[in-house]
């Protein structure tokens, strides 16, 4: 089966800083075998060279250049609202796409009509022979890692379902970015960055939605500061992904589902507390925007709940150990 032509793709790009990487990213998007409508890159603010390198492409992209930093959260929903394709291909400036990825993401979707996401296999760019991702698994202890990270890419060389997909490189249907979106949101804005893909990946699943790992689809990805280790970044940085994996839960889970997993749930929060009380005592104070956000946090879990179309039990077998 060949993927279907008429479909249109938008490719929906956020940059901040990215001059270093941004000319071959939209150089492989261009190399693209399927046809892309519209590109949009939404810039959120850059200090360095990123606009006048854009300017070079403003023909070939739609370029939105923001006054503030809007996050990532922010400015993917900024480029799903300038568009009506069929498929919206969220993609970072430092990944490099083979030329059917597109295709083969889409191929991969339209041979399963409950697919509403699908991604390639992403290998390191600086060390293509090792898997950066191949979509995203999360544990009992509502841990979400890239499935396959530092493997060889010789493994994971079949088509099949995943709990979620990075977004890194993410196709997504219009269908279930319309279905799952809340108050005109697909990536909850409350996160700004950091696991908005983990929770758009859990609430897709409790929506009937399906995630597809394409093997044929390949990317390679720069990688950002998961790479460089914790103390190096920003606190804000550090505290965002600290304090998204609760919103997230919030969010996304069920009482039922803790209890049956919280012997690692217990353990895992002890020794993260811990952590941050002994080491980084300075993560604790991300709690105060969870609290500051919580009660919009319930009405979105409500929201979720009241369209919730699987049972709980159908969930927890992507809880791995």
């Amino acid at each position: 089966m060949e993927a279907n032509n008429k479909r249109t793709v938008s490719v929906h790009i956020v940059t901040y800083n990215s001059a270093e990487h941004i000319e071959d990213c939209l150089e492989a998007v261009r190399r693209q075998t399927h046809s892309i409508d519209h590109i949009i890159v939404i810039d959120n603010a850059s200090k360095d060279d990123t606009l006048q390198t854009l300017a070079k492409w403003q023909v070939l992209c739609t370029i939105v250049r923001n006054e503030r930093n809007n996050g990532f959260a922010g400015g993917h929903n900024q480029a799903i609202r300038m568009t009506e394709t069929d498929y919206c291909l969220i993609l970072n400036p430092d990944v490099v796409l083979e030329p059917d990825y597109v295709r083969n993401t889409i191929l991969a979707m339209q041979n399963n009509t409950q697919a509403g996401s699908a991604t390639g296999k992403l290998l390191f760019k600086a060390a293509p022979n090792h898997i950066d991702s191949t979509g995203l698994i999360i544990n009992k202890a509502r841990r979400a890692f890239d499935r396959g990270a530092h493997q060889t890419s010789d493994h994971f060389q079949h088509t099949e379902e995943v709990f979620g997909v990075s977004g890194a490189a993410a196709m997504y249907s219009r269908e279930m970015i319309n279905d799952i979106s809340i108050d005109g949101e697909f990536f909850d804005e409350d996160f700004f960055a950091y696991k908005e893909d983990v929770d758009v990946a859990w609430r897709a699943q409790l929506l009937g939605w399906k995630a597809i790992y394409e093997p044929a689809a390949i990317a390679y990805h720069e990688r950002g500061w998961k790479e460089g280790g914790r103390s190096s970044k920003p606190l804000f940085v550090r505290r965002l992904s600290y304090i998204n994996r609760y919103k997230m839960m919030v969010k996304n889970d069920r009482i039922s589902m803790v209890l049956k997993h919280i012997i690692p749930l217990l353990v895992y929060e002890c020794l993260s507390f811990a952590y941050a009380l002994l080491r980084e005592p300075k993560l604790l104070g991300a709690w105060s925007s969870f609290f500051r956000k919580y009660s919009e946090l319930m009405k979105k879990r409500c929201i979720i709940q009241s369209k919730q179309k699987i049972v709980s039990s159908e969930i927890n077998r992507w809880f791995v150990k």
